[in-house]
This record gives C-alpha cells, structure tokens and sequence, in this order.
C-alpha cells in the first residue's frame, strides 16, 4: 500500500487558516485528509518531528477543522502500523543535508522531515500552497519522490 506524507500546509488549508488559498483549495485539502483518515497509509518519522510541527497548527482533540482530525487520527494510530507507519530518519550534522537520508540540498529546513520521511517510505509526498516542493523538482525527481499537488494554481504561480 502506498504510504503519504503530509505537508503540514494541508493541515493548515484545510482548517480554513490559510486565507489567501481559495475555497477550491480547501475543499481539495479536506477531500484528500478525508481520505487519509478513511483508510489510506500515513507517513511519519519515528521522533515526532512531524507530529510537534502538526501539534503547532492543529488542535489535539480533533475539531472543528478537518485538519484538525487528521492530526487526532495520526496520533491516535502512530503505533498502528497499517495506518500510518513511523519511518526511521537520521538528524544530520551537516545543515546543507538535514538527515542523511538526504543529499546536500538548499530545500526548506522545515521541511526536510517531510522529504527525508518520503524518501525512505517510498511515500507520495501531499502538498497544498508550498511552493518549495516544485522550485525544487529537480531534487524531487533525483530522489525519486513523488509530490502530489493538492492545489495547482500555487505550483503554477510560485506562490508558497
């Protein structure tokens, strides 16, 4: 089964926090972590990184927003492996890497986590507004990972 990994900016868009994503990009958002929540294999990294980064932008007892649900369900299941799986992931000591799981690379710091997780899980990576993940395709295609983006008027525009 095809693991994901979430961009924490679903979470955000499909709480209806990003106000500069349309309604069309957030019903995308919530549509897809419905999904997730429904059945389909989430990705996260065994020391919580991903999770603290949800814990910032959602809330833990699951409501109102459907970002917040997600964020319930991956922490309610993180030790159920057939829903979501938490994948090893080395902090490294070189900043140009971030984990050595990954090459030298300028990509975003924060969210390294999310890459470094996607690599080794096989994962497709869920990514709403951040435009990281298409100025850096060249990276995404050299380590193998796939980016599904959620809302595509952000990759065509350069918008993060």
């Amino acid at each position: 089964m095809t693991a994901f990994v979430v961009d924490t900016n679903v979470v955000i868009v499909a709480n209806g926090r990003r106000t500069d994503a349309d309604l069309q990009c957030q019903l995308a958002c919530i549509d897809r972590l419905n999904d997730l929540v429904a059945g389909q294999s989430v990705a996260i990294d065994d020391q919580g990184c991903i999770v603290k980064e949800y814990a910032d932008h959602a809330n833990w007892e699951g409501g109102p927003g459907v970002g917040d649900k997600f964020f319930k369900y991956v922490v309610d299941n993180q030790y159920m492996d057939n829903r979501v799986h938490r994948v090893s992931i080395t902090p490294s000591k070189n900043e140009d890497r971030g984990f050595d799981e990954l090459p030298p690379n300028s990509f975003d710091r924060s969210d390294r986590k999310f890459l470094a997780v996607a690599v080794v899980e096989k994962a497709i990576v869920l990514n709403a507004t951040d435009s990281d993940w298409r100025i850096h395709a060249d990276l995404m295609a050299r380590l193998a990972v796939e980016v599904q983006q959620l809302c595509p008027e952000y990759r065509a525009s350069g918008e993060s």
